[in-house]
């Protein structure tokens, strides 16, 4: 079972390295501060793979849980006792939750997150999807596709090797995964829905091609925000969700887990992440 909402003092944290940028604090903190958790923390530490086995092994009892991101999502899951079929099926936990009785329970809540943003924006089915990118983001949008779209979702990459790379994990995961060359992404504007899973700055060429007619893009960056692309899109009239739509709503299923609280307060942590990056 989580741990128990009416502990003392309990611990939770964010762990990657480089970790300073992230907003996983000032969400978690303003959930605790809206469930009247007083006792409850969330720090973020600067950890790398080499010293991950030692951060973890080193916890005490006062822990509820960690918040995981790069590089540490796969390499947290040879020191798990148990991973849930969600995050096994694209190999990264961001998600670690200590029961009472010392387990360690790993998950993915990016992937569901995605759904929900998606789905508070009207988006519940697609028939088709485009994806800009082959990275381990773009293997969560494609798990997350694989519960949402219907029809073909097509790759846009910048090699072979990624290109084999998606269409294996689309193999996996029971997506029928097409792929095409980054010279031709503008292509995939045509798409109902289009996920851009890039770095800061990859997609800004791309969008003076943006169409007249487009539906909605998920562009998972939250910082730099708005990007050229989102801009482009809203202005053309499409829908967008961006990164800390994707933040918010997999950070609410973190609280969730961690804290054992029915609901996390949604409105809320998204309010405190917007003041954050408005301040940067």
């Amino acid at each position: 079972m989580p741990v128990s909402v009416a502990a003392e003092m309990r611990r939770a944290a964010v762990l990657g390295s480089p970790i300073a940028h992230s907003l996983s604090p000032v969400l978690h903190r303003a959930a605790y501060a809206e469930l009247g958790l007083d006792g409850w923390s969330y720090d973020r530490f600067e950890v790398d793979e080499a010293q991950l086995p030692s951060f973890v092994g080193e916890l005490g009892s006062e822990w509820a849980g960690l918040s995981l991101t790069m590089p540490l999502k796969r390499a947290i899951m040879p020191l798990l006792d148990e991973v849930s079929e969600t995050a096994a099926s694209v190999e990264a936990v961001n998600t670690v939750v200590f029961t009472e009785d010392g387990r360690r329970l790993g998950d993915n809540t990016d992937i569901p997150g995605m759904i929900s943003a998606l789905c508070e924006r009207g988006v519940e089915k697609v028939e088709s999807a485009a994806i800009l990118g082959a990275g381990a983001t773009a293997s969560s949008a494609l798990a997350a596709l694989a519960r949402i779209c219907a029809g073909p979702v097509t790759a846009y990459v910048r090699s072979e090797a990624r290109a084999v790379e998606m269409r294996t994990w689309g193999e996996r995961l029971g997506v029928d995964v097409r792929t095409a060359d980054w010279g031709e992404a503008s292509e995939a504007f045509a798409a109902p829905l289009v996920i851009a899973t890039t770095p800061a700055g990859t997609t800004d060429a791309l969008a003076a091609d943006v169409p007249e007619a487009v539906g909605t893009l998920f562009d998972v960056l939250y910082e730099p925000w708005p990007t050229a692309l989102a801009t482009a899109w809203s202005g053309r009239g499409g829908a967008v969700v961006g990164g800390l739509d994707l933040l918010v709503h997999q950070a609410v299923l973190q609280v969730e887990q961690m804290t054992g609280v029915a609901a996390a307060p949604l409105a809320v942590m998204r309010a405190a992440g917007e003041r954050a990056l408005s301040g940067r």
